[in-house]
């Protein structure tokens, strides 16, 4: 067992260092990646609780990826896709908790809910934004518990 220790605690740090970015490796300034990060909350809010899907969509590039696999890629089917959850759904919400940078990825953590009253879900989206335009997305979704087995919220 001592023996697997070391090359696996160093396999963890080789994984880490490759799938980790870094805002000094990609040459962005702290003024960009605040400026990244504020593109991403402004689209946020004009998107997803204000439901200006035009207005916001404007950041979105015409090739943007989708890591969630109930999306599909690119901007029309993703604008799209919401325009119509939006039409049914006029009372979804969702406010973000907090936020951070990294280099080009913006990320936010989220309450997101349908209607008043919903308990909705623990959300992290994460957005990667090139030349002003947000490129690329991934999440993890997580619904509010009724129960938990601790005092500490989601958020």
């Amino acid at each position: 067992m001592k023996s697997a220790v070391k090359p696996m605690a160093m396999a963890a740090t080789l994984l880490a260092a490759a799938f980790c970015s870094s805002a000094l490796a990609q040459n962005i300034s702290p003024v960009q990646q605040e400026k990244n990060r504020q593109l991403v909350i402004n689209f946020y809010n004009d998107f997803f609780n204000r439901h200006e899907v035009d207005t916001a969509a404007r950041v979105v590039a015409e090739d943007y990826r989708q890591h969630n696999p109930q999306v599909p890629d690119g901007k029309r089917p993703f604008v799209e896709g919401f325009r119509d959850y939006f039409r049914q759904n006029p009372g979804a919400r969702a406010r973000i908790v907090r936020s951070a940078v990294d280099g080009d990825r913006v990320w936010l953590h989220v309450h997101s809910t349908e209607r008043d009253g919903d308990r909705g879900e623990a959300v992290v989206d994460i957005f990667r934004v090139r030349d002003g335009k947000i490129v690329e997305h991934w999440d993890v979704i997580q619904a509010v518990a009724d129960k938990a087995q601790n005092a500490n919220t989601m958020f």
